[in-house]
């Protein structure tokens, strides 16, 4: 099975709500939310991918991004392993670059909306660490 590296960013506000994306139509799992990010190229770092992701999908710079937290996730075509970067501090202002739609949500109503698989333990994890 092939393994596919993704890194996303859990961008959290001064009220403790995250950014998330909702995926464009003709993607997989199209209309579900998530944390923006995207697919490491070869030779790249992760920290250099999500840079890259962040300014193509969102139009942001983001300069303190720090590794938060993981997940495995095996899918029937392929096993996902996405790395999750925190990020309180950011350059510009974000906005969906391809037409996606982007809202703000504390992480207990996370739970209400559909989300891929993979991303729904991440959740958990921002529930932990600042709270629903």
């Amino acid at each position: 099975m092939r393994i596919i590296h993704v890194v996303a960013a859990a961008l959290v506000d001064g009220d403790g709500r995250a950014l998330l994306a909702q995926r464009p139509e003709g993607k997989a799992l199209a209309g579900l939310w998530e944390f923006p990010g995207g697919k490491l190229e070869p030779g790249e770092s992760p920290e250099a991918a999500l840079a890259r992701e962040l300014e193509e999908e969102l139009g942001i710079t983001a300069p303190a991004l720090a590794p938060f937290t993981f997940v495995s996730f095996a899918y029937p075509d392929f096993h996902l392993v996405m790395l999750l970067y925190w990020c309180r501090a950011w350059d510009g202002e974000p906005h969906g670059r391809d037409g996606q739609a982007l809202r703000w949500e504390r992480p207990g109503a996370m739970a209400a909306l559909p989300m891929p698989p993979a991303d729904v333990p991440l959740v958990d994890a921002l529930i932990a660490a600042i709270g629903a």
